[in-house]
């Protein structure tokens, strides 16, 4: 335990909190005592912290159970004990019944046992406490977590809008593409194929299945290869060339964009046959 232990007693015979105090002596606890329910009141409502209280039960004016159970209304946190003879036995059995009191011991004591009772009084005390402390943090942390969950699912609703608006914008460029009465084929820095459209494919008898990806050495004619070749040499070309009995218009570019994208793009306009 991190904090000051303070232990108020409360009993109308000064030898029975000599008694209390003399026990208490080879202990950190900060014992204060009072001499009646009224005082021990006071005392509980201008000390910061009480865990713990130890009262008697017969006494002038408020019995120890009545003086206990307004202890409860001031500071529920506390542990609740009540000394009595052996006559009250049953009186004060009924009052632990109602939940106010945590424990009863019998006068008179046996030190060993008070001293034992206190100190798992005082472990009931500062389990209670902690497990205060754990579900007002798992409160918290639960708390974090549905507001970063809601964040994340906004995120995600917004990035899967962005990704359906940039699907919905490739789809619409490759139907564009693909309504050009000329060819296109776009072609990576390292020779791979990476577009071409329905016009294109028409053109060299191509499937689109086979030809994006694939090296363009492995999947374009020879004499295509041979431009290309020349394009990346000159950076633009046009050219005529005979394909499958057709007479091609060849226009390339090599792009440089300044998004750092590279890449080879072809124009093949189809005159028709030769």
């Amino acid at each position: 335990m991190n904090e000051d232990v303070k232990i108020l007693c409360v009993d109308d015979e000064k030898s029975v909190l000599k008694a209390l105090e003399r026990l208490f002596l080879d202990t950190d606890y900060e014992i204060i005592t009072a001499m009646s329910g009224d005082e021990g009141l006071e005392l509980l409502r201008s000390t910061p912290q009480i865990q713990l209280v130890v009262s008697d039960y017969r006494m002038p004016k408020m019995n120890g159970v009545d003086f206990l159970k307004e202890v409860y209304k001031i500071r529920p946190d506390t542990v609740r004990i009540v000394l009595s003879g052996y006559a009250d036995t049953a009186a004060i059995v009924e009052a632990i019944n109602e939940g106010k009191i945590y424990k009863f011991i019998p006068k008179p004591w046996n030190d060993d046992d008070l001293k034992f009772t206190i100190t798992k009084a005082l472990d009931h005390y500062f389990t209670i406490q902690k497990n205060i402390v754990l579900t007002a943090q798992l409160e918290k942390a639960n708390a974090e977590l549905l507001a970063i969950n809601s964040s994340l699912e906004k995120l995600v609703d917004e990035r899967t809008s962005e990704l359906m608006i940039q699907n919905r914008i490739l789809t619409a460029s490759q139907n564009i593409l693909d309504a050009l009465p000329v060819g296109v084929v776009g072609i990576d820095p390292e020779g791979l194929i990476v577009q071409c459209n329905k016009k294109g494919l028409d053109i060299f008898r191509l499937d689109e299945g086979n030809i994006l990806g694939m090296d363009r050495i492995d999947s374009l004619p020879q004499e295509i290869n041979d431009l290309i070749e020349e394009l990346i040499e000159k950076k633009t070309i046009t050219a005529d060339i005979a394909n499958n009995g057709s007479h091609l218009t060849v226009k390339g570019v090599y792009m440089h964009h300044s998004t750092g994208q590279e890449g080879i793009i072809l124009v093949f306009d189809d005159r028709g046959e030769k």
